[in-house]
């Protein structure tokens, strides 16, 4: 093991995902698909935004911005992962494995809070309609987008500086394909309680808050349909609320089956394999499912198709 003045590694070693070596060729390529076809697929979604006047609403606003932060989650983990399957080299620097932690972080924060603010979106849309362009302005849309940012860059640097402090000496194999918090926390050797300590309050407040006010929105929501139930407003609220819905199953799916629900002791191939789902599949699917439950998307991209077939 590699170590500067006797006490810390300078560089840390990537078990990667539990995959026999036989088939590493396949997954290669599987995961460079889809993380291909996540770069794209996001990518598109933000140029339609951007091109088709009739999606500058809040709601894709925001998704334009959950787009961009998919892209670069998923360019977190995803390019060091298959370098290291492409050449069999599994070293990370110190440096490097800290920046992904502070990255990994700083962008799954801004997908939980970007989240939220499309679930009060919806919220305000279905439970007060003729408010509706009032309480959504152009102001409140940038406000909620730059509070996501500055609590997911508080959030990621409180848990970098934490984790800067630590020192690592006695291990630098992570079971992991990432640099993931927890992993090295029990790889280092010193006293992680207040590392530990932070996670609760920290994580309180960039995944259970938003996720409970999710919820909360769809509650309201449920609730206001219920009152007034009539089958065009179910129909309507579906096609509203049901690519978000997906999205946030997703997400939140994936989180808790990570976090939430113990795994063996002796084994964490079940935690790489949620964490593969929630860095790499999760991302990739989000353009498919508004895309094709969105019928403003597809109109989108019917109108730049037929552009450019009359161009040609």
């Amino acid at each position: 093991m590699k170590r500067v003045n006797q006490s810390s590694v300078y560089e840390f070693i990537l078990l990667g995902l539990p995959i026999r070596p036989q088939a590493q060729g396949m997954y290669y390529a599987m995961f460079l698909a889809m993380y291909l076809t996540t770069v794209l697929g996001n990518l598109l979604i933000i140029l339609l935004i951007r091109l088709d006047p009739h999606l500058h609403t809040p709601m894709y606003f925001f998704l334009s911005h959950l787009a961009f932060t998919d892209i670069s989650f998923s360019s977190v983990t995803a390019p060091k992962m298959l370098m290291n399957m492409l050449t069999k080299s599994h070293s990370i620097s110190y440096t490097g494995c800290v920046s992904q932690v502070y990255f990994f972080l700083l962008f799954g924060g801004i997908d939980s809070f970007l989240l939220t603010s499309m679930a009060y979106d919806r919220y305000v849309a279905i439970c007060h309609p003729l408010h509706y362009t009032t309480i959504m302005n152009q102001n409140l849309c940038f406000l909620l987008v730059i509070v996501s940012w500055i609590l997911s860059t508080i959030s990621a640097l409180i848990h970098t500086l934490l984790l800067a402090r630590l020192s690592f000496f006695r291990d630098n194999t992570i079971h992991h394909f990432f640099c993931d918090l927890s992993a090295l926390l029990k790889l280092s050797s010193s006293d992680t309680t207040i590392n530990e300590l932070v996670i609760l309050p920290v994580g309180t407040v960039v995944i259970t808050l938003p996720f409970i006010c999710i919820l909360v929105s769809y509650g309201h929501i449920g609730a206001t349909i219920l009152r007034r139930p009539s089958l065009k407003g179910i129909c309507k609220a579906l096609s509203t609320c049901g690519s978000h819905l997906s999205v946030v199953s997703l997400y939140y799916g994936a989180i808790i089956g990570l976090y939430f629900v113990p795994s063996s002791s002796d084994t964490n191939e079940k935690d790489v394999i949620v964490a593969a789902l929630y860095t790499l599949v999760t991302p990739m699917l989000n353009p498919f499912i508004y895309s094709l439950r969105s019928q403003d998307m597809k109109g989108a991209m019917k109108k730049i198709l037929s552009r450019k077939s009359l161009s040609a």
